[in-house]
């Protein structure tokens, strides 16, 4: 495995730390963001929202829990938490959904070419404490149900099409989800702090309907090399499905989940940790671990995580500082978004617009501390390309 030490972690200036692990293509590395600053520099002061920004970055609020989103008479949903965007002609759409119990589900804003919001609607209902989920090739969304036994739903962005309960990609306690287009495979998290990493081979691409739920065998330690087994019972009744494969690789709960360049990306809140899947090699090996980190880690409290067409990941906190983390192809990690006055939150649902200009991310609990005080943002800047 190509790889550089891990052991050399170290927290450069208090913000910033330069990681191994040799992330993304394997290609040369350029040289790492100077101390103190990471790829986009310091954070400013807090703006009118509460957010504190790179300089040349802007944030807007979209929608509140409870009230109805700009332009629109729909009422926003409660605790958002995991999303994605779409493209939709010239404009996208931003799906969130609702980490409550009863009546989780999940909604859409719609927005113009030029960023206006024009619609917003529900596209799930009546299901539990959907918190993370993913995008498919086929531009649905896949909405995991956080709950023992529960469910993967198939839903329609633009909601038109009923949503549709995936019961063969397992049940179990869901959190996100992750496809790979090469391999055809959906990855999925379970958030048990004894939970497996999964993908799901679909009996045909592109149709969720049916296929094999299977499992990550490996050692015991951060790094190796992996298999896949099958779930013999992916019901997940009368046994888990965590505990039907001898050897099955344990993880201390499960979130984020991003798939990229024949890698997969998933974070484990319970050890605070980043892991990296090398897809071409079946090798694994941590990306970020916070115990490694020399002085005050730059991330903690690690949820969900995407993409940006740079390379870098955007790593979301679960309490921590509030942020939202970098890590770049040259193993910088730093802070990108901090959200003040709001320590009684979550940082849920970080997802980038079609043409990469504007995050989209949601304060699940807000400045109340409740699941009704939810605040979804957009932040607008020069992300690198």
């Amino acid at each position: 495995m190509e790889r550089r030490s891990l052991l050399r972690a170290a927290v450069l200036g208090g913000s910033t730390a330069a990681f191994g692990g040799s992330l993304w293509r394997g290609a040369a590395h350029a040289a790492p963001a100077q101390p103190g600053t990471g790829p986009y520099g310091s954070l400013g002061a807090p703006d009118t929202n509460g957010i504190r920004l790179p300089a040349g970055f802007t944030s807007r609020v979209i929608a509140r829990s409870g009230q109805t989103v700009p332009g629109t008479s729909y009422t926003w949903h409660n605790a958002p938490d995991g999303g994605a965007c779409y493209a939709d002609g010239s404009g996208w759409i931003y799906v969130s959904n609702s980490e409550i119990n009863p009546s989780g589900g999940a909604s859409a804003v719609r927005f113009s070419a030029t960023g206006s919001i024009t619609a917003a609607y529900r596209i799930l209902s009546s299901t539990r404490q959907n918190c993370a989920g993913g995008k498919t090739p086929w531009n649905t969304w896949l909405s995991c149900e956080e709950v023992s036994l529960g469910y993967v739903y198939e839903t329609d962005p633009w909601g038109t099409k009923a949503a549709v309960r995936r019961a063969a990609m397992g049940r179990f306690k869901h959190e996100a989800a992750a496809a790979d287009p090469v391999r055809r495979v959906i990855y999925l998290t379970e958030d048990e702090t004894n939970g497996r990493f999964y993908r799901f081979v679909p009996t045909a691409w592109g149709d969720l309907s049916a296929g094999t739920l299977q499992v990550m065998v490996a050692g015991t330690g951060t790094s190796g090399s992996f298999t896949w087994a099958d779930v013999p019972d992916p019901d997940g009744s009368p046994t888990v499905t965590r505990s039907q494969v001898s050897g099955s690789k344990s993880f201390n709960g499960g979130e984020g989940c991003h798939y990229a360049d024949d890698k997969v990306w998933f974070t484990t809140k319970g050890d605070n940790r980043v892991w990296q899947l090398n897809l071409l090699s079946s090798t694994y090996e941590l990306a970020y671990d916070d115990s490694l980190v020399s002085g005050t880690a730059p991330l903690t409290g690690v949820d969900n995580i995407t993409g940006s067409a740079s390379g870098d990941l955007f790593v979301a906190e679960d309490g921590g500082t509030m942020e939202i983390c970098v890590i770049t192809p040259d193993d910088v990690v730093a802070p990108f978004v901090r959200v003040d006055g709001q320590s009684s939150s979550e940082i849920t649902g970080p997802a980038f617009s079609p043409d990469g200009t504007r995050l989209y991310f949601s304060s699940q609990r807000g400045t109340t501390g409740s699941s009704s005080g939810g605040i979804t943002y957009e932040v607008r800047g020069p992300f690198r390309a």
